[in-house]
């Protein structure tokens, strides 16, 4: 069967990642602001309050995991005790690697690995918008084990370290997408995943987006009538089933684009166009720019940044 959630996190490219152990005492609150990054929390003993803007906050407890595709402003506090409100704990890097909050001196009360990372897709705003927007999942011991395997391969200088870390960040990606079933989104691509009725349509859009695809006939593939599914499609993805195919078409020419090893007509009839102009209106009305030039723009674009 056809993973539409694999081909997302993949075409997300997770890069460069900050991960570290974090030990605390006594009551802390820690704020972070403007991360623009994916963050991940795997909370391996203790209770903490983990606050992200726009969000319900949510206590964390031993074993628990969350995860923000983006997480732009968050604060994280102690529960035992909890801390004053005016209270602002800066953390404290050791010589050991390890970073300290709170009281110092005192025993370790919460311990955690946390890091974050970014996403190399120039689309990367418009995939992670298909995915919740907060992630929390409660005691799974493989996320754990995937954070141990991501923090220590980060630190270390092996031989195709970068790669080797891109695939865990995936593989994690996609486990803590999975593993939860109470992800606090209310629309989004993992939310229409989980939907048995709007799933088959989404599925057969990822796995075949060269075919000409109507409302009515995914409508089919659903199992509903053509307004029922309309309905229900842009309620829990959260825009039109036609929109999202021209923005996940658009997507894969772009991916394809940037590979340079494709020509317009090859992708044309990938991405659904009967022809190559077709193709190239609806590309530039989408994006802003025809094909070739914004091939050439990251072609460019890439030559410089490596130079």
């Amino acid at each position: 069967m056809f993973d539409p959630l694999s081909e997302v996190i993949s075409l997300l490219r997770p890069k460069a990642p900050y991960s570290k152990l974090l030990e605390a005492s006594g009551a802390f609150r820690v704020r972070r602001e403007n991360v623009g990054d994916v963050f991940y929390f795997n909370l391996l003993s203790g209770r903490v309050c983990f606050d992200v803007d726009g969000k319900q906050p949510v206590d964390l407890n031993t074993g628990d995991f969350a995860l923000v595709p983006a997480a732009f402003s968050f604060t994280i506090s102690s529960l035992d005790p909890i801390p004053d409100r005016d209270i602002k704990t800066q953390p404290v890097p050791g010589d050991d690697g390890i970073v300290r909050i709170g009281a110092g001196g005192g025993p370790v009360e919460v311990q955690a690995l946390i890091g974050h990372c970014s996403f190399g897709s120039p689309d990367a705003d418009l995939l992670v918008s298909l995915l919740p927007g907060l992630i929390v999942v409660r005691g799974e011991p493989r996320l754990a084990a995937l954070t141990a395997l991501v923090r220590d391969e980060a630190r270390a200088a092996r031989p195709a370290r970068e790669v080797v870390v891109e695939h865990l960040l995936q593989v994690l990606l996609i486990e803590a997408l999975r593993s939860t079933t109470q992800s606090g989104a209310t629309t989004g691509l993992l939310c229409g995943l989980g939907d048995e009725r709007i799933a088959p349509s989404l599925r057969s859009m990822h796995a075949n987006p060269e075919v000409a695809w109507t409302v009515l006939e995914l409508a089919r593939q659903s199992g509903l009538s053509r307004s029922t599914f309309f309905t229900r499609f842009n309620r829990i993805v959260g825009m039109p089933p036609m929109g999202y195919l021209l923005n996940w078409r658009m997507t894969l020419a772009k991916h394809m684009l940037r590979s340079g090893i494709y020509d317009i007509t090859k992708i044309s009839s990938d991405v659904g166009y009967g022809s190559a102009s077709a193709f190239s209106t609806a590309f530039a009305r989408h994006v802003g720019h025809p094909p070739a030039r914004y091939a050439k723009a990251m072609a460019t674009g890439w030559r410089q940044g490596e130079s």
